[in-house]
């Protein structure tokens, strides 16, 4: 029983020093990048990849998205991710090439379910592009 309790306390303590990292060191960035508020200019702009895949995949529209919501869920679901599939694989004791395996399958299935389950969310809000107006404005 204490084994468990210290592999949930430790989902916890990873979940949050990775939320923090990837959020304050990599989102942020790219938020200031994006707003105009960072000191260094880019000759070219590096768009997150979770940000465009959600963006191509579900034909969302960029200028509509509250974009530091969307990084702070996009830097949760990564945490969660990450820190499932780190506790998963440490908590079973099996062939590392098991483990392997089990890690890959497992983070590619949560990679591309709760992405899946926050784009529909996000257009279920209606953040995706109107395309009834967007096929007007090329006609005319």
């Amino acid at each position: 029983m204490n084994y468990y309790l210290a592999m949930i306390i430790g989902f916890f303590i990873l979940f949050f020093c990775i939320f923090i990292a990837d959020f304050f060191f990599v989102k942020l960035k790219y938020y200031r990048r994006v707003t105009g508020k960072s000191k260094k200019k880019k000759k070219k702009d590096k768009e997150l990849m979770e940000l465009s895949y959600l963006i191509s995949k579900f034909n969302l529209d960029k200028s509509k998205l509250p974009l530091k919501l969307v990084l702070l869920i996009i830097s949760l679901i990564n945490s969660f991710i990450i820190s499932l599939v780190a506790i998963t694989v440490i908590i079973l004791h099996t062939y590392i090439i098991l483990q392997l395996l089990l890690g890959f399958i497992l983070l590619l299935a949560l990679i591309y379910s709760l992405y899946e389950i926050y784009g529909r969310y996000l257009v279920k809000k209606g953040y995706c592009q109107d395309i009834k107006n967007d096929k007007k404005k090329k006609v005319k």
